[in-house]
């Protein structure tokens, strides 16, 4: 059987990192569990980069969101559009032990490789 994964784009969200934990708990967690349903495996969740003061949050939220969906998987990958977002959604994607990750990706460091 191939692993379905399902990604959720998150373009915009307030630069306050106490406004954006809000936002994103208000409005994109219950998308997030929605986008779970059914025969998806996993969901990976793409989120613009942020100032450091968002981490802890963004952290907490993919943990925590992880112990609630398992066995399902879902990660965070942040950063901007490039072709090593793209080629950390596929690895993902073929990776079924990693979940409730948060993965910041700049395109500039090194590649992941198949």
């Amino acid at each position: 059987m191939i692993a379905v994964q399902a990604v959720l784009r998150i373009d915009a969200l307030p630069d306050e990192a106490l406004e954006a934990a809000a936002l994103f708990y208000a409005e994109y967690v219950p998308q997030i569990r929605d986008a779970l349903d059914g025969d998806v495996e996993s969901l990976a969740i793409l989120l613009p980069g942020a100032p450091h003061d968002h981490t802890a949050w963004r952290k907490a939220a993919v943990q925590d969101l992880a112990r609630e969906v398992a066995p399902k998987r879902i990660n965070v990958v942040t950063g901007r559009d490039c072709p090593a977002m793209d080629a950390t959604l596929e690895w993902l994607e073929s990776a079924p032990g990693i979940t409730g990750q948060l993965l910041p990706v700049d395109g500039t460091a090194a590649t992941i490789t198949a």
